[in-house]
């Protein structure tokens, strides 16, 4: 665990300033000279040399003792186990969640790239209903955090699709802890258990994510934080690409942290941009290669022709793969089957977490 800027010992305009330019842990400084962080930070000489000695003299402390006793609290197996006990979020595409084992995996960040309108608002709207069915269905059971960026979360189209979702569980009633999970599994409790943050630039949503962890704590039942999308608070407002890379650096850093220490899924968007390559035009997702080595699993979300496509193009455990889907009035769902691509690669094993959630995939 990195130490952050704000707890070293410093003048508080001092480090006002230094969050302000994008330095969020010690680790951002340390490669820094007192005249570089001087330019970068708008701070004085001798401010920026004081800084530099209080990273060297506290940058070390207290948390490399708690980052040894975390690494040291679980054996392979233990978090082998834990993984195993932790649900994946359905999409309610039976093909993707195939294709991704299972689901989204709580636990890790995935980003939804694509262009305007292919289905990336869709898609996490979606999943902020379903990570609430429950857990006698094949569900978590559990509730979200969705952050909004751009203000594209919809209530009615939520409203349409939690209708569809409580539907398609009723048809599926087969015993009495179904009949019973049914009487809480209505638009309404799925409607309070949203928790919706509207974020207009990068440094509010960078305040939100810090006071998250706290709201994380209060509210042990969410187990998705969404974010739509992660791109559009940081395309504008940056003349200096360093400070928009260190603060994108930090943010990774700790959505990382919040999914694994909270059992979440944290789930970002992310616009495409024109990159030219070889004398020729491509797109590609935004922010830069550095923040794509950042979530654990992307998606591709594009059209190919009439037909929208999603590609797993990033998986540490799933083959790339590519599967069809539609975007109805019921939400995200499978295309007809007919029509449904080849794999880019073959899948060479048998998914038994797939399996496991066939109960809600229809």
């Amino acid at each position: 665990m990195q130490r952050s800027v704000s707890s070293l010992s410093l003048n508080p305009s001092v480090k006002v300033k230094l969050v302000g330019a994008g330095f969020q842990f010690t680790a951002d400084l340390l490669h820094l000279k007192p005249l570089q962080l001087s330019k970068e930070a708008s701070l004085s000489q001798q401010e920026a040399l004081e800084v530099l000695q209080a990273v060297r003299r506290d940058g070390g402390g207290g948390d490399e003792a708690a980052e040894g006793e975390v690494s040291a609290s679980l054996t392979a197996l233990e978090l082998l186990q834990k993984e195993e006990e932790l649900r994946s979020i359905v999409t309610f595409s039976s093909q993707l969640d195939a294709a991704l084992g299972g689901g989204l995996p709580v636990g890790k960040t995935t980003e939804i790239c694509g262009a305007p309108g292919v289905g990336k608002t869709q898609l996490c709207l979606q999943l902020a209903v379903d990570v609430q069915v429950p857990q006698c269905f094949g569900g978590v059971g559990g509730q979200v955090v969705y952050i909004d960026t751009e203000g594209s979360f919809l209530l009615q189209r939520v409203v349409d699709i939690a209708a569809a979702a409580v539907r398609h569980c009723s048809l599926l009633v087969e015993d009495d802890e179904q009949r019973v999970a049914m009487v809480t599994f209505t638009v309404e409790t799925i409607l309070s258990n949203m928790f919706l943050v509207r974020c207009h630039d990068y440094v509010e949503l960078l305040a939100e994510l810090h006071l998250l962890p706290d709201f994380l704590s209060d509210h042990p039942r969410v187990r998705l934080l969404v974010i739509d999308s992660v791109a559009f608070p940081f395309r504008q407002h940056f003349n200096e690409l360093s400070q928009r890379t260190r603060l994108l650096n930090g943010l990774a850093q700790q959505l990382i942290a919040m999914a694994t220490s909270h059992d979440i899924a944290v789930v970002m968007t992310n616009q495409m941009t024109t990159r030219l390559r070889g004398g020729q035009s491509q797109l590609v997702p935004a922010l830069g290669e550095t923040w794509g080595h950042a979530p654990t699993i992307r998606l591709l979300l594009h059209w190919a022709g009439t037909r929208r496509l999603a590609d797993i193009f990033k998986s540490p455990g799933q083959m790339e793969s590519t599967v069809q889907y539609q975007i109805t009035a019921e939400g995200f769902r499978d295309a007809d089957q007919s029509e449904q691509p080849q794999s880019k690669r073959p899948r060479t094993h048998t998914d038994h977490s797939a399996a496991s959630q066939g109960d809600i995939c229809c």
